[in-house]
């Protein structure tokens, strides 16, 4: 949290050089355009270059170094509600060897609070940015990682307008203007892609001792692999698409991961989990994970109206009533109501009734649509971790 006592102290990150880039004073003239004509003025902050996509807003008071970093915001432009932020600034980025294990060993879990090696988002919208920041770890503010990272960002945004604009018509497609520079011309929807596929892991990766637990990189947050590794596992991390045809034995369980985008593009995926329901292979789904096991299961997805982007959204379980307050950031969800004989909804959304979670009458496959290691927060929900490990360990 933002603090100016003990070793945190003001800094002001005006005018040095990062990465042969002079980070410069919020002034440059931007704006954002969005498909339905209207337009958005501010005031750059970022990298002064245009960007496109799917314009989405996030309500999370704190937490913008995790959300930034998290792949689930590919392709979009990233409205935070919160009237300001960068007052904490940004911690420095782990060595790129910490992650390499010795002499062929596991590799070290990644450090707090990096969700994936960089930003994710297009462009970063926001009412009011802090150029002065205050933290023990910071080591540089919001914009100049911005602008080392090629993102733009706008301050003087009425993000208040623009959100309640999208609650009414929906998520919309937009595009950032910096000063005479302009996107394309027409708007990117990023749903039309592979998302998965842009931003899984090339290769496999092995983090930790104990169980051997495989997750499946649709686009995963980091949290995952530490709370696992935390909780006595060996995570094999795979790209998105692969086969997973080995025996059962070979590994005890699977972990679905988040990620962007539409889940029916990941076809390799689904495909993939369908195998190892019929392997019967303990299975865990998390977010973009929890889309896949319903198709794979023969549910069906749809598109939601602007989705759920929060620290603070209520699930209710279905069994006993007891409502849990999740991170969540998706926008496509499970129709319960399509879910196939044996399958139970798990979690419901106390706010709109939307499906949050889904499992199996008797076999090991569970999913929930929100996030159980959630970084920042809030916490609560790790005992679906817990449990999915007791079943993969038995």
């Amino acid at each position: 949290m933002p603090s100016r006592g003990g070793e945190g102290r003001p800094r002001t990150p005006v005018g040095p050089i990062l990465g042969g880039v002079r980070v410069k004073r919020v002034g440059a003239r931007a704006r954002l355009v969005l498909e339905d004509g209207a337009v958005f003025e501010g005031r750059s902050f970022g990298a002064a270059v245009p960007s496109s996509g799917e314009v989405v807003f996030t309500t999370g008071m704190v937490g913008y170094p995790e959300a930034l970093t998290d792949p689930s915001y590919r392709g979009q432009i990233l409205t935070f509600t919160y009237p300001s932020i960068g007052n904490y600034g940004v911690p420095a980025p782990p060595p790129p060897g910490d992650l390499d294990g010795e002499g062929g060993g596991p590799a070290l879990p990644p450090e707090r609070p990096w969700e994936s090696d960089r930003i994710h988002a297009a462009g970063v919208l926001c009412a009011s940015y802090s150029e002065e920041y205050s933290h023990h770890s910071a080591t540089r503010s919001l914009g100049a990682w911005l602008v080392e990272q090629g993102v733009p960002g706008l301050t003087g945004i009425d993000t208040r307008a623009l959100t309640k604009r999208i609650r009414v018509r929906g998520a919309l497609l937009g595009r950032i203007e910096v000063g005479a520079r302009t996107a394309t011309r027409g708007f990117v929807d990023p749903n039309l892609r592979n998302l998965a596929a842009e931003v899984s892991t090339p290769s496999v990766r092995r983090y930790g001792r104990g169980v051997p637990i495989v997750l499946v990189d649709c686009g995963r947050k980091n949290n995952q692999i530490r709370m696992l590794v935390e909780r006595g596992a060996e995570v094999r991390v795979v790209p998105w698409n692969e086969p997973l045809k080995e025996r059962p034995r070979d590994f005890a369980g699977v972990v679905l991961s988040n990620g962007p985008g539409d889940p029916r593009q990941a076809a390799a995926t689904i495909d993939s989990v369908r195998r190892l329901i019929r392997q019967r292979v303990p299975i865990l789904g998390i977010c973009l994970g929890h889309q896949l096991l319903a198709l794979a299961a023969g549910a069906s997805t749809y598109k939601m109206k602007f989705g759920h982007r929060s620290h603070n959204q209520p699930c209710v379980e279905t069994a006993g009533g007891r409502c849990y307050q999740t991170s969540q950031n998706h926008g496509y969800a499970v129709d319960g109501k399509s879910l196939p004989d044996r399958w139970r909804e798990w979690f419901i959304n106390a706010n709109d009734g939307t499906n949050e979670g889904i499992r199996h009458a008797r076999l090991p496959f569970r999913s929930v649509q929100f996030h159980p290691e959630a970084a920042p927060g809030p916490g609560g929900t790790e005992w679906i971790l817990d449990e999915f490990l007791a079943e993969a360990r038995g």
